[in-house]
């Protein structure tokens, strides 16, 4: 778990030391942490409307739509890590914009979860919404148990699947499955002799992770809560 950590961190650090130029002129901007937050929230409110356009608007092959989402998201997400250093940087910490944030960011992910869901099932992607149905539930709870627990005073972190990680795998295998599409086709299919079903398609390279995501959340979930009941 340290080791996990110290590669987080490390990690988070190498990234604020990119970021920070673009941090620095949101500063000059005028821009306050809470307008940053504010931003990346209407940016997921774009990432549901790409997903519920390519349920409407586009068919089951057609995987542009996921491409696209997915590199909203990857930009959103972008806006999570700029609203705290705006932060920082500027000197414009406050209890209400950390409170602020993180109202946004629960919100933010529920949005980009309906789309989701939206999209799966509009093109009768039915195991694969359930999973991502599952995916939202572990990913409040992951929040909700670090939450409840530091209302009570416990430091309760950690896990494989945190928001930065949800956010980056969801975004990153939307775009690859859009991408891989464009090259292989939508509605290509593997088949392997012998087998009546096929085993591989493009989409598989987006709900297979979130498959995934939903298996891991909730059991980060379960071990932030068995941790609470080892600190107190």
């Amino acid at each position: 778990m340290a080791q996990q950590t110290s590669i987080r961190t490390n990690l988070q650090s190498g990234i604020y030391k990119v970021i920070d130029p673009v941090v620095k002129v949101l500063i000059k901007l005028g821009l306050t942490p809470n307008a940053v937050t504010t931003i990346g929230f209407v940016l997921n409110l774009g990432v549901a409307l790409i997903f519920i356009l390519g349920a409407e608007e586009g068919n089951r092959g057609d995987l542009r739509y996921v491409g696209w989402a997915g590199g909203l998201i990857l930009f959103a997400g972008l806006f999570d890590m700029l609203d705290g250093q705006v932060a920082r940087l500027g000197n414009m910490k406050s209890t209400f914009g950390a409170l602020y944030d993180s109202v946004l960011d629960r919100y933010s992910e529920l949005i980009m979860f309906f789309g989701i869901c939206y999209y799966l099932v509009g093109h009768h992607y039915f195991i694969s919404s359930m999973f991502a149905f599952i995916a939202l539930i572990g990913s409040m709870m992951v929040s909700y148990v670090r939450a409840r627990a530091e209302g009570l005073g416990i430091e309760c972190k950690g896990g494989l699947m945190q928001r930065p990680e949800r956010v980056v795998s969801i975004g990153l295998c939307a775009v690859i499955c859009g991408l891989t599409s464009l090259y292989i086709g939508g509605d290509y299919k593997l088949f392997i002799p012998g087998i009546k079903f096929h085993v591989f398609e493009p989409m598989s390279i987006f709900t297979i992770p979130l498959a995934i995501i939903a298996v891991l959340t909730n059991i980060t979930a379960f071990k932030r809560l068995v941790d609470a009941k080892k600190s107190l």
